[in-house]
């Protein structure tokens, strides 16, 4: 948390208040805020200031600012929200927040970015742009570039997904979780789409179908699209988009954080079981376990 809803909520946000925007100065509250940025803290803020953002672009859940050409190649600024970080544009009067790590003016002298991170698990680093594998002409951060596409990703091959799927002989919600894999989804949208398209997390991805995947992919796009025109989810005040602004797709969830209530759609009572030091939902009914393997 945050996953892929709330990432791209908040680089839409970004993309609104920052993009076209030069940086003027920054200020490194919270060296862990940067600690990703191996070259250091003045290297960071020398490599920003008198840059001009050209776009906010997200892969899964990080998310990268391409900057203007200094004459040294392609960069960008790259994000990672971890479980409590948030990108606010704020006004330059406004309070400084409790945990506010890094502060990005621009000079325009309009409203400025905050990086806060409660957990500071999240950080920022610049880093250098590199050809995606699957598509040269496409740019992406070096450090990410293991980073698989998302299910929202136009360039998205469903078959070659599903090909790599069953090659994993995994069970099915640790693939979801994979991020070399497929990326954006994390538990909570991974219980939800496996919800609707009635899989317990615990198949084997071997033994799926193609057209089990196929309906799969449906469900956790139709999930995640959902959860954008939401928002997002948040249940507590560590996410919220650039305005501070909670999302509110948990008012629509139907197994994740459900233990004990009606499914909605066969009201057997919603399951929660221990999963990779997480928590995993689902209906007994409509999800049912696959059979153990014999003893021979």
């Amino acid at each position: 948390m945050p996953e892929l809803p709330e990432v791209e909520t908040v680089r839409d946000g970004v993309a609104r208040f920052v993009v076209g925007r030069t940086v003027a100065a920054v200020e490194v509250r919270h060296p862990r805020a940067i600690r990703r940025h191996d070259a250091g803290a003045n290297d960071f803020v020398a490599r920003l200031v008198g840059r001009r953002v050209e776009a906010a672009s997200r892969r899964g859940k990080y998310l990268w600012l391409p900057l203007s050409y200094d004459g040294h190649g392609g960069d960008a600024l790259v994000g990672h929200l971890g479980m409590s970080g948030q990108l606010l544009v704020q006004p330059d009067d406004a309070p400084d927040e409790k945990h506010l790590h890094v502060r990005i003016r621009f000079a325009d002298d309009g409203p400025e970015l905050r990086f806060v991170d409660q957990r500071t698990f999240g950080g920022l680093l610049v880093d250098e742009l590199v050809p995606a594998e699957d598509h040269p002409e496409q740019r992406l951060p070096g450090r990410i570039a293991h980073i698989a596409r998302d299910p929202l990703d136009p360039l998205f091959d469903v078959d070659a997904f599903g090909r790599r799927l069953r090659r994993r002989d995994t069970e099915l919600k640790r693939a979801l979780l994979d991020q070399s894999l497929v990326s954006g989804i994390g538990n909570i949208y991974a219980d939800e789409s496996l919800w609707r398209a009635r899989l317990s997390g615990l198949r084997r991805t071997a033994r799926l179908r193609p057209g089990a995947v196929t309906e799969l992919v449906g469900q956790v796009q139709a999930v995640l699209r959902d959860a954008l025109r939401a928002g997002g989810t948040s249940f507590d005040a560590l996410y919220v988009n650039v305005n501070g602004q909670s999302g509110y797709f948990d008012r629509s969830l139907a197994v994740y954080g459900q233990e004990g209530r009606p499914c909605p759609r066969c009201g057997r009572a919603i399951n929660r079981t221990a999963f990779m030091n997480r928590s995993s939902f689902s209906c007994p009914a409509c999800q049912r376990r696959p059979p153990r393997p014999r003893d021979y």
